[in-house]
């Protein structure tokens, strides 16, 4: 009988594209090589994968998600970013530190900006404790990735954004050079202000941020 990840690269391997997974590298600035397998087509083999391996109606297994991670191409990490989007309601405030190393280990705004909205937000709304436990931490982390993922955590909260929290993870990063966090910044004052944007626009115009941050952010208050 097959484990599961040998059961998951027999799917891919058979769909293995030479000719895409080079502009696929590339996109991603050569830093992760690729099968070549396109995004609709993985949706296809991902909902196989789950239906034959049956893990979705178990617990959270964070064993298979670190098998994926360690494996060479980024199609792998792709599969357990959507088996956790999957199982955002059996997520403990005790996986965190999990998302932690995920976000620090083959770090790329591709994984980092699903990890940190999705798993991060949901642990964080249901055990608001981690916010100074850990993520208070994250917003000034030396690990970039963190930073970011503190800046964003919140960027699906809508009407429940703590905008003081928001804007005091943002005014610790204001000063970064890090194309990332400036971006960050930029892409979280843009979500919010769909729901704020009064509260988003008079923050831009009583702080100093990167003119990135201000362009990305304004683009909704004018």
């Amino acid at each position: 009988m097959l484990t599961r990840t040998a059961l998951l690269t027999r799917l891919f391997e058979d769909n293995r594209n030479a000719s895409n997974a080079e502009p696929m590298a590339k996109y991603m600035k050569g830093h992760f090589p690729f099968l070549g397998i396109k995004t609709p087509l993985r949706r296809q083999l991902e909902k196989q994968f789950f239906k034959e391996a049956g893990i979705l109606n178990e617990p959270f297994n964070k064993q298979l998600i670190e098998e994926l991670w360690n494996m060479h191409e980024r199609e792998y990490q792709y599969t357990a970013l959507t088996y956790m989007e999957k199982s955002l309601k059996k997520l403990q405030k005790s996986d965190l530190p999990f998302m932690e190393w995920l976000i620090s280990t083959k770090s790329w705004w591709d994984t980092v900006d699903a990890i940190a909205p999705k798993p991060v937000g949901k642990i964080a709304a249901s055990y608001p404790e981690v916010i100074e436990e850990t993520l208070d931490g994250w917003a000034v982390h030396e690990n970039m990735w963190l930073r970011r993922a503190a800046i964003l955590f919140q960027l699906k909260y809508k009407e429940k954004t703590d905008d003081a929290l928001l804007y005091r993870y943002i005014l610790k990063n204001a000063d970064s050079k890090e194309f990332f966090i400036q971006k960050a910044i930029g892409w979280a004052l843009r979500e919010y202000s769909k729901t704020n944007p009064a509260s988003v626009k008079e923050f831009i115009e009583n702080h100093k941020l990167a003119p990135l941050s201000v362009r990305e952010g304004s683009k909704y208050v004018g």
